[in-house]
């Protein structure tokens, strides 16, 4: 591999009912991608969550990033999601990809009960926007598989200070916003651009701007 520092970037499986993830869809166009002195490296994690957990802690020893960047579908919303926020529950409304549904537990026993992105969420946001990507800073990345491999990959971040870490979650592709009346959904390539607009930021700034982007429900 590139004596470059590495990106390691990851999207997810199919689930439910769909046939695509858009998450994998746009990550994987990345791979190999240089961005702001860094290579990118993109890996598939099944939407499982105890294959999440060991195929992540695979791929950190294998790629040693000095970025984490965990990108998940979010049917939905209509604007790229930065996620400031992972809580270390499951709390899942459907099974995952292996029928497992654990209800009201910890990611992890020891854990604290939230981990902060450690990424310049707001100068991401502010770089997206002044691009034209729609965009919005989250503060729920849920409590199935994607909040899950967020609280890892944070969890993963905390114990390794020269890894910084956070999550996205995106729209649906349009193909599948079809399928529902009125789903929002963004077209892969905006997706991507955003992508890549995002982790140039991340790779290049490590103290965030401060300016209101919160919500008020």
């Amino acid at each position: 591999m590139s004596k470059q520092p590495r990106i390691l970037l990851t999207g997810f499986t199919p689930f439910g009912n769909e046939d695509i993830n858009p998450s994998w869809e746009a990550v994987r166009e990345l791979e190999g991608r240089h961005i702001a002195g860094h290579v990118v490296v993109a890996r598939l994690l099944p939407t499982i969550f105890a294959e999440s957990r060991r195929e992540l802690g695979l791929m950190v020893d294998e790629v040693a990033p000095a970025i984490l960047l965990g990108v998940g579908q979010a049917g939905g919303r209509s604007r790229l999601s930065l996620e400031r926020v992972a809580i270390n529950v499951q709390d899942a409304r459907m099974a995952d990809n292996a029928g497992v549904q654990p209800i009201d537990e910890a990611i992890v026993a020891d854990g604290p009960a939230a981990y902060f992105s450690s990424l310049p969420i707001k100068a991401m946001l502010k770089a997206l926007l002044a691009e034209g990507v729609p965009a919005e800073v989250s503060n729920t990345a849920g409590t199935f598989v994607c909040n899950h491999v967020a609280y890892l990959m944070l969890h993963l971040a905390a114990r390794h200070h020269d890894l910084r870490a956070g999550f996205i979650h995106i729209p649906y592709l349009p193909s599948q916003a079809a399928r529902f009346p009125n789903a929002p959904s963004m077209a892969q390539e905006d997706v991507v651009r955003g992508l890549i607009i995002a982790l140039q930021v991340a790779a290049t700034q490590r103290t965030d701007d401060r300016f209101g982007a919160g919500a008020l429900d």
